[in-house]
């Protein structure tokens, strides 16, 4: 064990821990809640720490033997971020998790300078942390990763609605019952069931490409509340210049850097887009999950893909398990939303000290929905379509004679129906007599294969 202290005391941290005091006093004070850092947030944070001591060097604001044990230690990112340990949900608007970061790269740095962890060669606060604070380098490292990830799930969304494109043109040519609440509808072709999931996420993918520009727009330079107090006017300017190199994401200088410290409704606009999309992904998942119901004894117009055993009692048995884990996914955005709408709402004044809360929501959302819409397109793929339940079903649909209400009117229709107890066929054959209509006559104005097309009308 090594000894090190602060100005509230001294304690004693593992020999082997790249981390120090600050982080161990949040080891003290949040429990694990079992929640780790989001990877692409970690390397975001290692880089910004990066393309700082960087420009620090340039500018001649810090040594260059510390400064490029520095750098040399964010490369390190991938090895090192085993170290950054503490819990995602700590208090301090993140304070805990930034001192994590530094501590780990001074250590790092101060081996790579032939020193010892703890000794320190290259200090957390006077080298690394240099012209930043918490309160910048925080929400730009959780828009570069949100940024980041923001991407996978639009290329994720893309192959998903590609694949349900497929199926559209595959099922195109299949009719069966529409439905509304459940109930017969007038046809539909399977085909245009599939293509209305893909429009869907057509809007899901623009939403979400436009809502990028929003998120472009950083703070960094701004230091603790956005004036760029303890920040030297030269290294203001340049600094995101520099962490947009570093990084590769095309990130701007906010316009006003006081706002975009303090208020997080960015980060509220692009969750509730997310939601949009788990709204979307919710309807389709369940609708899927519908639509191959029983299968012998509710829908099963959809032949859905055996991925695993569905009883361990009922022999045979499959069920929807991929729908459920998509929609079960969906859930967990919805309360997301919820709570980080509020806690975007609650920053008070010149911060807001729930930033890791809502960094660590978005991430994990846009993790969720990325491995909602990849596992739902390789299960799509799989689907088949039963023609012969659809057509059984297409035939004994009373919704069929939807357009003679344009010929004896809703009433006569209705009533024939009901008569009929909802037979089709026993309900033609009271319209052909009571309005005096032959029955082949009657079919022929009945066209299911035009029925599905816009605007048919007798």
């Amino acid at each position: 064990m090594r000894k090190e202290k602060d100005y509230l005391g001294e304690l004693e941290i593992e020999d082997d821990a790249y981390y120090g005091i600050h982080t161990k006093r949040a080891l003290m004070n949040f429990p694990s809640t079992g929640e780790k850092l989001e990877e692409t947030f970690v390397w975001a944070y290692f880089m910004v720490k990066k393309a700082c001591a960087l420009l620090n060097m340039e500018l001649g604001y810090l040594d260059g033997q510390i400064g490029d044990a520095i750098v040399r230690a964010c490369d390190e990112w991938n090895t090192l971020k085993e170290h950054v340990v503490v819990d995602p949900l700590s208090g301090g608007a993140g304070t805990s998790i930034n001192m994590n970061i530094n501590e780990v790269i001074a250590n790092r740095a101060t081996e790579i300078l032939g020193g010892k962890k703890g000794e320190y060669l290259v200090d957390p606060i006077d080298h690394v942390n240099l012209h930043q604070s918490t309160n910048d380098t925080f929400p730009t490292s959780a828009k570069i990763a949100v940024i980041v990830k923001l991407r996978k799930l639009i290329d994720a969304v893309i192959n998903l609605q590609e694949r349900i494109q497929e199926k559209e043109k595959e099922f195109y040519s299949i009719r069966k019952p529409g439905r509304t609440q459940l109930m017969d509808g007038p046809p539909i072709m399977l085909g245009q069931e599939f293509g209305a999931f893909a429009d869907a996420l057509a809007r899901d993918r623009w939403r979400l490409h436009k809502v990028e520009e929003r998120i472009r727009s950083v703070n960094i330079g701004g230091t603790a509340i956005g004036t760029g107090v303890g920040a030297p006017k030269d290294y203001i300017l340049k600094i995101v210049e520099k962490v947009r190199e570093v990084t590769g994401v095309k990130i701007a200088k906010a316009e006003n850097l006081i706002d975009a410290t303090q208020n997080w409704d960015v980060i509220a606009e692009v969750h509730g887009l997310l939601k949009s999309l788990a709204v979307n992904l919710y309807k389709i998942a369940n609708d899927i999950r519908l639509l191959g119901s029983g299968p012998s004894t509710a829908i099963g117009e959809l032949i859905l893909p055996a991925v695993q055993a569905g009883s361990s009692i009922m022999p045979g048995k499959v069920n929807p398990v991929v729908p459920e884990y998509v929609m079960q996914l969906c859930h967990m955005i919805f309360g997301h939303d919820m709570v980080l709408n509020h806690a975007c709402a609650l920053g008070n004044l010149e911060l807001n000290q729930f930033a890791p809360l809502i960094v660590h929501l978005t991430l994990k959302s846009l993790t969720f929905l990325t491995n909602a819409c990849n596992i739902l397109a390789g299960y799509v793929t799989r689907i088949k379509a039963n023609k012969e339940r659809c057509e059984e079903h297409l035939l004994s649909s009373v919704s069929n004679l939807t357009p003679l209400i344009k010929l004896f009117g809703y009433e006569a229709v209705s009533e024939a129906v009901k008569r009929a107890n909802w037979d089709i066929k026993k309900a033609l054959e009271t319209l052909s007599k009571e309005q005096n209509m032959p029955l082949e006559e009657m079919m022929k104005k009945l066209d299911l294969r035009k029925m599905t097309g816009l605007g048919y009308s007798l």
